[in-house]
């Protein structure tokens, strides 16, 4: 069975972003990428602040509530119902859960091939990214860079630490 969804988990600018516009470039099939960004994209304002939804504290604190949660299942169920029906994904995501959001992940990817892949950031350089992008969260990348990671189990790992989008996305894209 060929590759339906390939899961980037990383901190916040520990280029994910990048990775998924290389695959796309490269990949014979067309791919989507949808991601963490693109659900917070599509809340509505009332849900980016406050305790039901999704909030952004001091020091890159990410704070979710009931709201947020349960929209986030919808939303990986969502997209694992366009795997189903023949459409490829790029999942650019941050399992703030660490191994509970892989497991929420793995459940509705259930019966799907799905490439699992690390991205790793030295928090330093992750911390610069954060800091040119101008719209991230002071603190975030530092703050993310092993939490995301603790007890997620990979196919894959990829370092954009000194390995440009391009290099990581031909690993992936050789394991698909």
């Amino acid at each position: 069975m060929t590759t339906q969804v390939i899961m980037l988990n990383g901190a916040s600018s520990s280029g994910k972003s990048g990775i998924a516009r290389c695959l796309q470039a490269m990949l014979p099939d067309p791919w989507l990428t949808l991601g963490t960004d693109t659900l917070v994209a599509a809340l509505p304002a009332s849900l980016r602040r406050g305790d039901s939804g999704i909030s952004f504290g001091p020091e890159g604190r990410v704070d979710t509530g009931p709201a947020f949660r349960a929209l986030d299942v919808a939303w990986s169920q969502g997209i694992a119902s366009m795997a189903r029906a023949g459409a490829r994904i790029v999942v650019d995501e941050v399992f703030l859960g660490g191994p509970a959001s892989q497991a929420r992940w793995r459940e509705a990817l259930r019966g799907l091939e799905v490439l699992w892949v690390g991205v790793r950031c030295e928090p330093a350089v992750a911390e610069g990214r954060e800091l040119a992008r101008g719209d991230r969260v002071p603190g975030m990348a530092r703050r993310q860079a092993e939490l995301v990671h603790q007890g997620v189990r990979y196919d894959l790992w990829v370092d954009t630490t000194r390995a440009e989008a391009l290099e990581c996305a031909r690993m992936i894209a050789d394991r698909v």
